[in-house]
């Protein structure tokens, strides 16, 4: 065997190795990654009108909810006044609202034959189910502007540095990320829009109550506390609270509220993808 010949085994194990540089393998799934966000966002082009309706809600807890709790000053805020408490917990109740339900459009795309497509393209299958997730904090961020109008109408003394304001973009969407991907893998496990429904709507408003969207962790009973500190809402909103109000402080420290975020949906993401395929058997 001459050296060339000895040499080709090593050459084609090296070649091979050197395509499975981190840095490339990396790069190549977070442009994947960012493809899919892209072609969820042209959905959003041609419906823009649902930003809007999903926006009634949230205003409605801010003008009549927030005002009477406000006149009434029965719970305790740390200082605050409640309707400036309360609005980073509805910021984070319209995320959560935009986001449990995103899960449905992965259905839909089954039944209209999109999934089928996506699964034997050469994209990740991590990198899909994540990309919808982040393409859902993008739709979150549109609620964030009409949010922070409305709150800025009503007297919420807001937080205008730009840094801050990153900050709460960067905590609305890893939020609509964690409850998007969850949504995602309920989906592909209960495979059709009726049980989906349900789920979704038996979801929501446990996770809203069971957090500190409109009150204090502390005035919960003990066996509801728990319940809190598992929930991520609670972290959204903490962060949130911190970042969004002037004088805002945050229970946990905003970059445990944003490990807890980033780790919740890395792991959903991960589950997502193993489970993705499921969703057409």
């Amino acid at each position: 065997m001459t050296l060339q010949e000895r040499g080709a085994p090593r050459a084609a194990w090296v070649e091979r190795l050197g395509s499975r540089d981190p840095l490339t393998t990396a790069g190549d799934f977070v442009r994947k990654t960012l493809v899919v966000v892209e072609v969820e966002m042209r959905k959003l082009r041609h419906d823009s009108t649902e930003v809007i309706s999903r926006a009634a809600q949230p205003a409605l807890w801010l003008l009549v909810f927030g005002q009477v709790m406000n006149q009434m000053r029965a719970i305790p805020t740390g200082g605050l006044p409640y309707i400036d408490f309360l609005a980073p917990g509805i910021l984070a109740q319209s995320v959560l609202f935009i986001a449990i339900f995103y899960g449905i459009a992965i259905i839909w795309e089954r039944d209209l034959g999109i999934v089928q497509k996506f699964l034997v393209s050469p994209a990740p299958r991590t990198a899909q189910v994540l990309g919808k997730g982040l393409a859902a904090g993008v739709r979150a961020l549109a609620q964030a502007l009409i949010i922070y109008a409305l709150a800025a109408l009503m007297g919420v003394d807001l937080n205008w540095n730009p840094l801050a304001l990153l900050g709460v973009a960067a905590v609305v969407v890893c939020g609509a990320a964690v409850f998007s991907l969850f949504s995602l893998l309920v989906a592909c496990l209960v495979k059709t829009r009726e049980r989906f429904m349900g789920f979704g709507q038996v979801m929501t408003m446990p996770l809203f109550f069971a957090s500190n969207a409109i009150y204090p962790v502390s005035l919960m009973p003990s066996w509801l506390q728990v319940i809190a500190r598992l929930n991520p809402l609670t972290y959204e909103v903490d962060a949130l609270r911190a970042l969004m109000l002037r004088g805002g402080t945050s229970v946990y420290g905003v970059g445990m509220d944003l490990l807890v975020l980033v780790g919740i949906a890395a792991v959903l993401a991960v589950a997502g993808g193993r489970l993705y395929p499921n969703v057409v058997t």
